[in-house]
């Protein structure tokens, strides 16, 4: 009975998605001057990203690839919060545990609309302007141009909750300079406006109260090329004055994090950050102590083998991890302690590092046959 009342839940929480007004949609879509415009509007949710707003966004998205009236496509969120602070993680933790197909939905079809904005044929411009994690950097670090301003706050927090750096992590941040990527990937360590410029993640940085402008400049622009849009966001760049003089956060520990980052394997990490000592060196095992061990080693063979990849085959992979993550225990414990308890004491299953098995970690990454990802 209680899964009977679970499933119901589940579908009840469906058809509410599906159900609602235009003032209160949770994405608007809207064509202004030669841009279309996507506006995450969940304020209170931070503008996490759900299957019916997935559902909206990337039919729009392929319209407007083909509209010869479109010359740019605009994404950004509202509340002045957050651009878009992730995946709506509850509604897929609930599914998840009573085999609701919202859990294979939700990551097919997001990774589908992470595909459309990393090969979409106009200018897609990011406006990342808050928090920016997890599903939130799918909808924007593909696209052309992502805006950082001050408030911007990115992360991918994933190994917390017994997930892994998805939406295509597996190739944006293996490419980042040095070993950053691996160091955000498996600590979740989260990088503050102009930093997230410095490494590599956005491409230009705007004060907050200069978007409007921005974003009317941009809507005004005759019939644009790429490099029209280029230079009037290289224009606002180079007037914005905030944090300019400050150095990359992670500049003094780039050297330890190359170095330290750029083992085989995560025991090796763990051993040589125990052997660094250093302040720093404690600090990122004190955090990696915290993280899922099925997680980390999972994190840690994604990123490596997505070093070398296409986004395709990356988002293919990282499908495959997520549907091993749905089977297993750590997601759903992760959720529990960090979302829901908040006790930010999960209990992993394995416990640590040693006890997961390579041949578990071989299992994560086997091809779904007819439950592939197919791009």
């Amino acid at each position: 009975r209680q899964k009977l009342f679970n499933r119901l839940q589940v579908i009840l929480q469906h058809l509410k998605m599906s159900k609602h007004t235009d003032s209160t949609a949770e994405v608007l879509l809207e064509k202004r001057g030669g841009a279309g415009i996507i506006t995450l509007n969940r304020p209170k949710a931070l503008n996490a990203l759900n299957l019916s707003m997935i559902r909206q966004i990337y039919p729009q998205i392929k319209t407007w690839e083909q509209d010869p009236e479109t010359f740019l496509i605009i994404i950004k969120g509202t509340g002045g919060k957050a651009f878009c602070a992730g995946g709506d993680i509850r509604a897929i933790t609930d599914a998840g545990k009573v085999g609701d197909r919202l859990a294979q939905d939700f990551f097919r079809e997001e990774y589908i609309l992470n595909n459309a904005i990393g090969t979409c044929k106009k200018p897609y411009v990011a406006l990342i302007d808050g928090i920016t994690m997890g599903g939130g950097v799918g909808l924007s670090v593909h696209g052309h141009f992502r805006v950082a301003t001050e408030k911007t706050l990115f992360a991918m927090p994933e190994t917390a909750i017994g997930l892994f750096p998805d939406v295509g992590g597996g190739y944006f941040l293996p490419r980042l300079s040095g070993k950053i990527g691996y160091y955000l990937a498996l600590t979740g360590f989260r990088l503050k406006g102009r930093d997230v410029l410095k490494a590599g993640i956005a491409t230009h940085f705007v004060e907050s109260d200069k978007l409007p402008a921005l974003e009317s400049d941009l809507i005004a622009l005759k019939s644009p090329s790429t490099e029209n849009i280029a230079d009037l966001l290289n224009s606002y760049h180079v007037k914005s004055k905030v944090d300019q003089e400050k150095e990359f956060v992670l500049d003094e520990h780039m050297e330890k994090i190359n170095s330290l980052f750029s083992a085989n394997s995560m025991e090796e990490i763990v051993k040589k950050l125990k052997q660094d000592g250093s302040p720093f060196a404690i600090k990122q095992l004190e955090t990696i102590n915290k993280m899922s061990p099925t997680s980390l080693k999972m994190t840690l063979r994604q990123l490596r083998e997505g070093a070398s990849m296409s986004l395709q085959d990356v988002l293919t992979m990282e499908y495959r991890l997520s549907q091993a993550c749905m089977r297993g225990h750590d997601f759903y414990e992760g959720v529990r302690a960090v979302l829901i308890d908040k006790d930010q004491s999960p209990r992993w299953k394995p416990a640590a590092l040693e006890e997961v098995s390579e041949e578990f970690v071989d299992d994560c990454f086997k091809p779904l046959g007819n439950n592939d990802l197919k791009l």
